[in-house]
């Protein structure tokens, strides 16, 4: 039984791989691309993790898997974000079919700072 879940979870967390990877040539722009691979191949990397966890079994393994698990979690998000932003300020361009910018006139280029 502790196998089958393990296989689940490692398949799940490559499809969810696999889809970052296919998002990453897929999506038109540095914003849709980093949102792909952000959102799934972190929770891909999270379901290997713990796939590989529940397969082993052993405290240390455990311990380490949930570590990086959590590590991850909280790093990549604020990272993408960090990354995101810088490219917004040095004039990445949108989408050409990009709707709606909502930072469009509230960044001031001389302090480097948004308005409210």
């Amino acid at each position: 039984m502790k196998e089958f879940i393990s296989v689940i979870l490692v398949i799940t967390g490559s499809l969810f791989i696999l889809i970052s990877a296919i998002g990453m040539l897929r999506m038109p722009d540095l914003y849709m691309r980093m949102s792909a691979t952000t959102k799934a191949a972190t929770l891909g990397v999270g379901f290997v993790l713990l796939g590989t966890a529940i397969h082993f079994w052993e405290v240390g393994i455990v311990s380490r898997s949930l570590i990086i698990i959590s590590f991850l979690m909280l790093t990549a998000p604020v990272a993408a974000h960090m990354i995101g932003r810088a490219a917004y300020f040095d004039g990445v361009p949108l989408w050409k079919e990009t709707i709606h910018d909502e930072l469009q006139g509230k960044y001031d280029e001389e302090t480097h700072e948004l308005k409210s």
